[in-house]
């Protein structure tokens, strides 16, 4: 019975003390920002946070969910990514089973044989000897938080690799999106060239006749030709870059991608990203994953002092064995049987050659290296959404220039080629104005695409949501 209270005090002592750590406190964060972004009120900004709108209601596009469906089932990155997160899970329940004692149970049976002696006229003998054993070996006493520590720094890791895979996710579906938008976009400047490359080829087959009969000379001819050609050009190359992006695509999502999830162009989905609200208080890029991630990651440096400093205390390590022994099986549980050893063990450190002071500085110096990467990532996320923000403040008018442009250079295409049909101007104004209007239509699709791009870059940077 007197055992038995020495062994329930000192786990009572244990629940008792073993909630103490030295895990210092947190420094104070200054990332040197702004409380608001600039630019930010000339774009929406009323609605629910980019963090609390699902991905599903932002990318409204069906093809384009279906792909991006595909890529969060099939891209090998996320899989990695979530793999560290069962890795890291496993980790912190290791860490979380060095607070509890280790026991386990044993039965063994010995025997010794003793050989005839001649001088004491003993026979040879025989002897067994049977055991059962519960044992608890070598357990921790967290008197000064060490294990407590440890297991704070691998709860953090822990919740560190979650927000890693989020961002991870968020990351995914913006690149998905806007490799989805440049195949949609270079589709559309190559039904550009090939139309235009047929434009020019007829006007090159007329002035050719023309030539034939006098009524156009030489240079005319080859002008036209030059620019049959160059669309020419412009189809090949363009036809190679849409390859090219169909196959970033597919790698992004991890397989092959159906037909009919693929954008024909880009004119078609203009509306496939929805606008975003930015709000205006930088206060958003807390709810960012990367910024989470490197705020669990300074946790975790913090918490490893608590266990470097701890190192500096005694250490103390109980081994209990208790259990029946027996000379034969069937007295083996008989009362008088039981065997029982306790065996308390403390570890003073006097002389380490300065390891543990080292060891100390080394977790002091991580922590404020992690201090000033969560401050810089702070910093960069906030240049990333005022960046975006910019743009987007000004898109409507690039938009609306662009648009005015195409419609202005189409005008004065069609006018220069009814004066030449006259004979009032020569081919040279024509094919500046064709060349003109070609280009700004190029231009068009071009903002089109930076628009689109933009609103997926804001879902990203403002860390929209991934259920």
């Amino acid at each position: 019975m007197i055992h038995r209270l020495k062994i329930l005090s000192v786990v009572v002592t244990t629940l008792l003390v073993g909630s103490c750590t030295m895990i210092p406190k947190l420094p104070k964060i200054d990332a040197a920002i702004p409380k608001n972004f600039p630019s930010a009120g000339l774009v929406k900004t009323k609605g629910p946070m980019a963090s609390a709108i699902p991905w599903r209601d932002y990318f409204v596009d069906a093809q384009l969910r279906g792909v991006i469906s595909l890529a969060l089932t099939n891209n090998r990155d996320l899989r990695i990514a979530a793999l560290n997160i069962e890795k890291a899970r496993a980790q912190y329940q290791i860490q979380s089973a060095d607070l509890f004692p280790s026991i386990s149970g044993g039965l063994g049976q010995s025997t010794l044989r003793l050989p005839n002696n001649s001088i004491t006229g003993m026979h040879k003998v025989i002897k067994r000897e049977f055991t059962a054993t519960l044992d608890l070996t070598s357990y921790e006493i967290d008197f000064f938080g060490r294990i407590r520590s440890l297991k704070a720094q691998a709860f953090q890791n822990y919740l560190s690799t979650e927000e890693a895979k989020r961002s991870a996710q968020i990351s995914l579906i913006a690149e998905v999106a806007n490799a989805w938008l440049k195949l949609a976009a270079d589709n559309e400047r190559l039904m550009l060239a090939q139309k235009t490359h047929q434009t020019r080829q007829k006007a090159f087959e007329l002035i050719r006749s023309s030539f034939k009969i006098g009524l156009a000379s030489e240079i005319d001819l080859r002008q036209a030709e030059t620019l049959m050609e160059g669309s020419r050009a412009d189809a090949a190359r363009y036809t190679a870059l849409a390859l090219q992006d169909k196959n970033a695509l597919t790698l992004l999502v991890g397989t092959s991608i159906p037909e009919d999830l693929l954008p024909a162009k880009l004119s078609n989905k203009l509306n496939a990203v929805d606008e975003i609200p930015a709000g205006v208080s930088s206060e958003v890029l807390t709810r960012r994953p990367d910024i989470l991630q490197a705020e669990r990651t300074l946790a975790a440096a913090n918490a490893n002092i608590g266990a470097a400093r701890a190192a500096f205390f005694p250490r103390i390590t109980i081994t209990v064995s208790g259990g029946v022994g027996s000379t034969s099986l069937e007295n083996l549980f008989e009362s008088d049987s039981s065997t029982w050893k306790f065996m308390p063990q403390l570890r003073i450190p006097i002389f380490e050659g300065g390891k543990l002071r080292a060891n100390l500085k080394v977790a002091e110096v991580q922590r404020d290296i992690n201090v000033a990467v969560y401050e810089k990532a702070i910093q960069r996320a906030f240049r990333e959404v005022a960046d975006a923000l910019a743009e987007r403040a000004s898109i409507k008018e690039r938009l609306d220039a662009r648009r005015n442009l195409v419609k202005a250079s189409g005008k004065t295409f069609r006018l220069t080629e009814a004066r030449y049909a006259e004979g009032i101007d020569n081919y040279f104004i024509v094919i500046d104005s064709e060349r003109t209007f070609y280009a700004a239509q190029l231009d068009l699709i071009s903002v089109h695409f930076d628009d689109a791009s933009n609103r997926v870059i804001l879902y990203k940077v403002l860390g929209g949501g991934v259920r």
